[in-house]
């Protein structure tokens, strides 16, 4: 049985689409969402070590405790310590995340594959499915449908009714105001401008919170996987275009109108190759799938003519490449050079913890290989510090739809844990 909200949102939010969070300093969040989170974040955790976390006073975390407890959102979960398994007495005690307490679904939706999962509270994987789509653009008309039928099949996988989730989440590529759930453009879809959160949850009948998906994938990263012990870091992803999300204090950051850290879309060349958005010279247009291909097409003389899907011709490049075609490697190399001024640009502005370099394309170790990190090394602005560390996650395609369940969970718990700020105010 799940348990009842503890508190709503605007009427806005009730309806299914209402501004998300901005990043906010730890103090300034209420302590039971703190509190929440790093319970959530750590998979089980003791009272006295979050108190020793959040710099509160044992009494204030018993309160806020018992009071996530109450909810039912949270619950005591025995630990065993090492060697002690004979011991008398009660056995130590620690707080987790109480599973059951509600259940989302993501959902990404692309030009090559539509995939979705649903999750419970503590970010669990249930089920999941997914389609094969064709490329190019489609009407809104087709995107309500395929978002529809994806959602009944994973509901179904996942023995669980759409009633019972309590909001969806939604990525696609492109420009994405997570606030106001409008997608000013995307090559999913043909229209510009478009207020995709309110469709899809009129004709889902859930709320729902769209996204840019590079930021899912940072959401991904800060809910199930590196980030949950990182308090600043960067996501890069590669693949059909180049993306990034950025986390700022434990929190997506997205610009004051949701529409920041296009990286893709920073000028790298002035008058240069067209890129996919319209305009020129964008870091996308030397480094994304599209631009590799293209570069293939004349500098090997190789067309699409023949049929040959463009995933066929990069696995072709990348082939001639470790056999040692000169011009193949040039292609690989000039978009790793054109990588190493984008990952230069984010330390030197953002200064992260770690840069996670996510995606298909990571296949192609070219774009990472030793010496374009070196060629990082010398954009970066001098200073006594090592580069921050740059790891390479594959996760392979459901990592998507991770990212879209972790932004429904983080929408449900903003609105639950977050109306009771006036009253608690931040922690001493």
């Amino acid at each position: 049985m799940r348990a009842e909200a503890v508190a709503v949102g605007s009427e806005d939010e009730r309806q299914g689409v209402g501004p998300l969070l901005r990043p906010l300093a730890e103090g300034q969040r209420p302590l039971r969402q703190q509190v929440f989170e790093r319970i959530r974040a750590a998979g089980t955790l003791a009272r006295v070590q979050i108190a020793k976390d959040l710099g509160v006073s044992p009494a204030s975390v018993t309160a806020v405790t018992s009071e996530l407890m109450e909810a039912g959102l949270i619950e005591e979960v025995a630990v065993t310590r090492e060697g002690d398994a004979t011991s008398r007495g009660r056995p130590p005690v620690a707080l987790g995340v109480r599973p059951d307490a509600r259940h989302v679904a993501g959902i990404k939706i692309s030009d090559r594959e539509h995939t979705a999962v649903v999750v419970d509270l503590a970010g669990r994987l249930v089920a999941s499915a997914s389609v094969t789509e064709r490329l190019g653009g489609r009407s809104l008309a087709d995107l309500l449908e395929a978002a529809d039928a994806l959602l009944a099949r994973v509901c179904g996988a996942a023995g669980v009714a759409r009633g019972d989730l309590s909001a969806v989440g939604l990525g696609v590529p492109g420009f994405v105001d997570a606030a106001a759930g409008v997608v000013h453009w995307s090559p999913v879809l043909r229209d510009r401008d478009v207020p995709l959160a309110a469709a899809v949850a009129e004709r889902l009948g859930l709320p729902v919170h769209v996204d840019n998906d590079a930021n899912l994938v940072a959401l991904a990263e800060l809910w199930f996987g590196a980030g949950r012990a990182l308090s600043d870091f960067a996501v890069v992803t590669i693949e059909h275009g180049v993306g990034m999300g950025l986390v700022v204090n434990h929190r997506l950051y997205r610009g004051a109108r949701g529409l920041g850290t296009e990286l893709g879309h920073i000028k790298v060349h002035l008058d240069g190759a067209l890129c996919r958005c319209g305009q020129r010279g964008c870091l996308e247009a030397y480094v994304a799938d599209y631009a590799l291909a293209r570069e293939a097409t004349t500098a090997l003389d190789w067309s699409y003519a023949d049929g040959r899907p463009m995933g066929v011709v990069l696995e072709s490049l990348f082939d001639h490449a470790k056999a040692g075609n000169g011009a193949a490697r040039s292609i690989f190399r000039r978009a790793g050079r054109y990588l190493a001024i984008g990952l230069a640009n984010v330390v030197n502005l953002f200064d992260p913890d770690l840069i996670i370099l996510s995606g298909e394309r990571m296949r192609y170790d070219y774009l990472y290989a030793a010496d374009t990190l070196a060629e990082l090394s010398s954009l970066v602005l001098p200073a006594s510090r090592p580069l921050p560390p740059i790891e390479v996650h594959a996760w392979g395609d459901l990592l998507w739809a991770h990212g879209a369940a972790a932004l429904a969970l983080s929408a449900v718990t903003d609105a639950m844990l977050g109306a009771g700020a006036a009253r608690e105010g931040a922690p001493a």
